[in-house]
Parts: C-alpha cells; structure tokens; sequence
C-alpha cells in the first residue's frame, strides 16, 4: 500500500510510520474503490480534472462546470460544494477535502461571487466553511484544522435607517500563501492576508494580515513569536 500511494502522489518520501493488518488495508482499498468509482462519474461534469478523483458518500456538488481539479483529490463525505462564482473553484494536486465541509462562492444570485483557489499537497480538515464571496487563494502545502472558517465578504452597516441585508457587501479577498497551519475553529476574516509559514493558534479571530513565519493567537489575534530555525 506504501508503495502504492507513493506512485498515486508520485512521492517517494510518503512512508507509514505505523503498520497496518490485512484487514485494515481491505477496509482503506474497498472504501477508496468506491470513491474512484463515484469520482469517475463526476470527472464527465467538471470543468477538468487531471487525474484520480475520490468522491465520498452524500456529497452534493453544484454548478460542476465551474469546478477545475488536479490530480489525487479527494473529496469526503457529505461534503458541499458549489461553484457559482466568477472564477470557479480550482482545487491542485492532492487535495484533501474532509467530511462536512461548505465551499460556498456566491452568497447571493443578484452579485456573483470570486471564487476559491487551492494550491497543491493542501488538506481542509473536517467540517471547514470557505465563503469565496471576495475570492480565497490558498498555497500549497496548508494544514487547515476542523471548524475553521474563512470568510472573504462583509456586509455595510453604514446606515442605521436601511436594513443591513439591502446596503450590500464589502468585498477584499483573503490570501493564505504556502506551508501555513491553521488550528481547529479560526476565524479568518476578509481583507486577511498570511504570508508563508505562519502557524495561527486553535480559536483565534484572525482580522488583519501578518508577515511570513508569524505565530498569532487570541481574540483578536496578535503576534506572538516568530518562527527560526532555531
């Protein structure tokens, strides 16, 4: 299996560092015989998509035709997505997807929304929401933890004599470059921008951008340290 999945993500350093049973690999082989299979069926509606597809159960996918993927992604169970945007949602190679997750790119039929982009060797961990109302790009080599949410849209609240929902939304966009680590239930909010290597702790309210190897923390979160090598 080790050797199998270092020719799927054509990564000679993926090892496990645990062994598996028999049994264990039947269980991983039959339920990823049944995401190909499901996958295989969604490849003939997407935009493109350049390799192996793993689509769990109970996933809804709308508006295929704006959805791009690489290669080896898997999206797990009931997962949603929708693609109604501008730019559509593009998923690179070895994207994970985890179960319960929202990629939502137009809030609203009336303004289309921008759309979502992810670069390769990311993984969006369990019940993430990704709102792409004002574009979210993402780089490669991410670790999104469960419960996070990032948002790319504020609602204008400037008047106190119109209802919120009818003066419309602020839209900046939100850019999270490479090799970042987003803890379990963040909160990053639109106009945000992390540069490579950041780490943001579990929790945190992130409301403004921060340069590369940043450690932040809290509500709202602040600086805490900066990564070295030592």
């Amino acid at each position: 299996m080790e050797k199998l999945i270092q020719f799927i993500k054509k990564d000679k350093n993926y090892k496990f560092t645990t062994s598996l049973s028999l049994l264990e690999m039947l269980i991983i082989f039959s339920e990823r015989f049944f995401q190909v299979f499901r996958g295989l069926f969604y490849k003939l509606f997407f935009k493109s998509s350049k390799g192996l597809t793993f689509v769990g159960s109970n996933v809804k996918i709308k508006h295929k035709n704006m959805i791009s993927l690489g290669k080896n992604v898997i999206i797990d169970d009931n997962v949603y997505l929708n693609g109604l945007s501008l730019n559509g949602i593009v998923l690179g190679d070895n994207v994970t997807i985890s179960r319960n997750s929202i990629f939502v790119c137009s809030g609203v039929i009336r303004s289309k929304g921008v759309g979502i982009k992810i670069g390769d060797n990311t993984g969006i961990n369990a019940r993430a929401f990704l709102g792409g109302q004002g574009g979210i790009e993402i780089g490669s080599y991410v670790i999104i933890g469960p419960d996070v949410k990032i948002f790319s849209e504020n609602h204008i609240f400037s008047s106190i004599e119109l209802p919120i929902k009818d003066q419309g939304e602020s839209r900046k966009g939100v850019k999270i470059g490479n090799n970042i680590w987003i803890g379990s239930g963040a909160i990053i909010l639109d106009g945000v921008n992390l540069n490579d290597g950041c780490v943001v702790a579990a929790g945190s309210v992130v409301t403004k951008s921060f340069p590369q190897n940043s450690i932040i923390g809290g509500v709202p979160a602040k600086l805490i340290k900066t990564r070295t090598n030592e």
